[in-house]
């Protein structure tokens, strides 16, 4: 009998209980571990689907703090509100970083994922 993606999900997340190991959900957010990046970019979102949680890497975007002095299109970089401080997520410097990485979780933020998924259809289709 075939197995569903469904099915395969399933089996999935039941290992990862089983084996203890912790879960990413799309949209999480994580500290840059990047420490020579940190001071501008504090921390990273998860923006890769949980269906490709078996990869050993997560495709994210950077979320920098504003600056005032800087014009940004909103369209390319959302403002993105984390723990109720504002960032500009940079839909042009997505890129994926390993899993093993991403220790420290945020926040999770779904709730604007709208906003981040126009932002990598800018970046792709130039809409």
């Amino acid at each position: 009998m075939p197995r569903t993606l469904a099915m395969k999900r399933a089996a999935f997340l039941v290992l990862t209980c089983v084996l203890g190991e912790q879960t990413m959900a799309q949209f999480d957010v994580f500290t840059n571990p990047s420490h020579s990046a940190k001071d501008r970019i504090p921390d990273v979102v998860v923006i890769q689907s949980d269906l490709l949680d078996a990869l050993p890497t997560r495709l994210t975007l950077p979320l920098a703090e504003p600056d005032a002095t800087v014009k940004v299109p909103t369209m390319l970089c959302p403002v993105i509100m984390v723990k109720g401080k504002r960032f500009h997520a940079l839909a042009h410097y997505a890129a994926p970083l390993p899993a093993k990485l991403l220790r420290r979780r945020v926040d999770n933020v779904a709730a604007q994922s709208n906003d981040l998924v126009s932002a990598m259809d800018a970046v792709l289709s130039g809409i």
